[in-house]
C-alpha cells in the first residue's frame, strides 16, 4: 500500500471491501463492488461518497469579503448568508491556484472548500495574500465531507432529520442540522451532475453518520461509491477536474467557465489583467467534449490530430456507463474548436476517428 493520508473513514471502507488507491496524497477507495455499478446507482437511486479529503478554510474578519473578492474570479459581493458559489483562484498570469466552492457563513465569515490535493498550497496562497482584519484557518483536519448524491437522496437524508431538507435550494446549505444525533452542515451541491447533498460534520462523528446513511438507503438502491464512479459521473456532467482541465497552465476561460464563474467586471482580483487580455485577444486554446468514432477510449495525455497536425490534447476521458459512448474532453486550438469538427486520438499508436461534441454530455431531467 502506498503511503499517504487517511480520512476519518478509511477503516469503514476496508471493512465494506473498499479497493484503496492513492488520490492526491490520500488513501481513498475507488470502488467497492465496481464502478459500473456505482455510476448506475448514482444515476438511478443513490450514492455515498466519502470525499473527506477535500480542504476547508474559514475566513472571519471585517476585511472577510475584501479578501475573498482578491482571490476568486466569481463575485462573492452577490451571496446571501448559507448561499453559496463556485469559482476559482488564479494567479497574476490567470493560472489556477485551485477551483473552489465559497460559502458565506454570516457577515464577516466565509467557508473555502478547495482540493484536497491543494489545501496546504491554497492555504499558503491566501495567507500570501492577507490584508487587512481578516483571520484565515485551515480547519480541514476538524471536519469530514459526505456527498449523497442520486435522485433518492433526500428520501434517504430525510429520514434522519427533522429538517426539511427539500427547502435547501441548490448552491444553498443549512449550517445547523441535525443528522444522525450530529449536528451537520448540509448543502445541496454535488459533482455528479445528479441532485444531492454534501454533509459536513465533525471528523470523529464521521463514522456515526456515514453508517446512518448508509442504513437509511438500503431500502432505496443506495451504495457505497468511489473515486471511479465519481469520476465518470463528474465526466459525464462535464464537470473539470483539477490538474486536468484547470491548472497553472490552463486558465478558466480556456476551461470554458464563462461570465457566470469569471466576473471580469466586478473589480480587482488576482489575475484579471491576464483573464481581460485573455479575452480581448481571444482564447487561444479552448475546452471541448469530444466522442470517439473509432472504438478506442481517449485518456487524458492522448494527442489529438487535425489534417496530421497535432492541435491540443485530452485532459479526461472514459467510457460513459450513461451513454454507452467513450467520451472524453480535451483542450484544442481555438480554430479547431468547432461542433461537428471531426479529428483523431492518438491510442497507443493508432490514429482513431472522434468528433466534437456539446457538453454537458448529460444532463438529468428535472421534474
Amino acid at each position: 500500500m502506498e503511503e499517504g493520508k487517511k480520512t476519518p473513514l478509511y477503516e469503514k471502507h476496508l471493512a465494506l471491501g473498499g479497493k484503496i488507491i492513492s488520490f492526491g496524497g490520500w488513501l481513498l477507495p475507488v470502488e467497492y463492488e465496481g464502478i459500473l455499478a456505482e455510476h448506475r446507482a448514482v444515476r438511478e437511486k443513490a450514492g455515498l461518497f466519502d470525499v473527506s479529503h477535500m480542504g476547508e478554510i474559514m475566513l472571519e474578519g471585517p476585511d472577510a469579503l475584501t479578501l475573498v473578492q482578491n482571490l476568486i474570479t466569481n463575485d462573492a459581493a452577490k451571496l446571501e448568508i448559507n448561499q453559496a458559489l463556485y469559482g476559482a483562484m488564479c494567479y497574476p498570469d490567470g493560472g489556477v491556484v485551485d477551483d473552489l466552492v465559497v460559502y458565506k457563513m454570516a457577515q464577516d465569515c466565509y467557508l473555502l472548500v478547495v482540493n484536497g490535493a491543494n489545501i496546504e498550497k491554497d492555504y499558503q496562497w491566501i495567507r500570501e495574500n492577507q490584508v487587512g482584519q481578516v483571520e484565515v484557518k485551515n480547519t480541514s483536519a476538524l471536519l469530514a465531507q459526505l456527498a449523497l448524491q442520486g435522485p433518492k437522496s433526500l428520501a434517504i437524508l430525510q429520514r434522519l432529520t427533522t429538517y426539511p431538507v427539500e427547502e435547501i435550494k441548490f448552491y444553498w446549505c443549512q449550517p445547523k442540522v441535525m443528522v444522525a444525533g450530529v449536528l451537520c452542515l448540509v448543502s445541496r451541491t454535488g459533482y455528479t451532475g445528479e441532485d444531492g447533498y454534501e454533509i459536513y460534520c465533525p471528523a470523529e462523528q464521521a463514522g456515526k453518520v456515514w453508517d446512518a446513511i448508509l442504513e437509511s438507503g438500503k431500502e432505496e438502491g443506495l451504495v457505497p461509491a468511489g473515486l471511479g464512479a465519481r469520476d465518470t459521473l463528474r465526466l459525464e456532467a462535464g464537470l473539470p477536474l483539477y490538474g486536468q482541465e484547470l491548472s497553472p497552465e490552463i486558465s478558466p476561460l480556456e476551461a470554458g467557465l464563462g461570465k457566470r464563474f469569471v466576473c471580469l467586471d466586478k473589480g480587482e482580483f488576482i489575475g484579471r489583467e491576464a483573464l481581460i487580455a485573455q479575452r480581448e485577444q481571444g482564447v487561444s486554446r479552448k475546452l471541448v467534449g469530444i466522442e470517439m468514432l473509432d472504438k478506442g477510449i481517449p485518456r487524458s495525455g492522448y494527442p489529438i490530430l487535425f489534417q496530421g497536425e497535432e492541435i491540443g490534447r485530452v485532459t479526461s476521458g472514459a467510457p460513459s456507463p450513461s451513454l454507452q459512448k467513450n467520451l472524453g474532453m480535451a483542450l484544442l486550438q481555438g480554430q479547431y474548436a468547432n461542433l461537428g469538427t471531426e479529428v483523431f486520438v492518438v491510442v497507443r499508436q493508432r490514429q482513431l476517428k472522434a468528433r466534437i461534441v456539446a457538453r454537458p454530455f448529460y444532463q438529468r431531467e428535472v421534474k
